[in-house]
């Protein structure tokens, strides 16, 4: 995956719920485009963290044994626009897993409001779906989002004993 839209995990309960954060800066080369003068964070690419995060609580859910993939976002609503210097509150809940997919529901919040809510429906595939050529390595669960995946673990594994 090249790019990645969460910046850690601030909670994380398998098969039920994921919450997970993005800093906005202005460094980041989408704020100079979008739009000049008035930099606004791209509603595209809030839905995309909100994708990645329900997607690794998706892909944990199944012990990333299946590859998951976005198959359809639905009643998507932006409340606001976001800018830099905020942080964004990516949080997704897990309403049904099976074998060919799974949905989540998922919000976005900044300072407390509301920004973004929205449906979000993954679809399990097996390799014979994936595109010619792209291997079957959970190619979503690789790299960043896996680092990810390792903190938010850490962040919910119990306290160890003191010694």
């Amino acid at each position: 995956m090249r790019w990645t839209w969460i910046d850690r995990f601030v909670a994380f309960e398998p098969k039920k719920s994921a919450v997970a954060v993005k800093n906005l800066s202005l460094a980041e080369d989408h704020f100079a485009d979008h739009f000049p003068g008035v930099p606004v964070m791209p509603g595209t690419l809030i839905l995309e963290g909100l994708a990645q995060t329900g997607g690794i609580l998706v892909g944990h859910a199944n012990n990333f044994e299946k590859n998951v993939v976005l198959a359809k976002m639905s009643g998507a609503k932006f409340h606001r626009e976001t800018a830099p210097g905020e942080q964004l509150t990516y949080t997704t809940t897990l309403l049904d897993l099976n074998d060919t997919g799974a949905r989540v529901t998922g919000t976005v919040h900044a300072g407390g409001e509301l920004v973004v809510e929205v449906e979000i429906m993954f679809a399990h595939v097996s390799p014979a779906q994936l595109p010619p050529g792209m291997p079957d390595s959970k190619f979503v669960f690789s790299g960043e989002l896996a680092y990810l995946l390792k903190m938010a673990e850490a962040a919910t594994a119990p306290p160890a004993a003191a010694p």
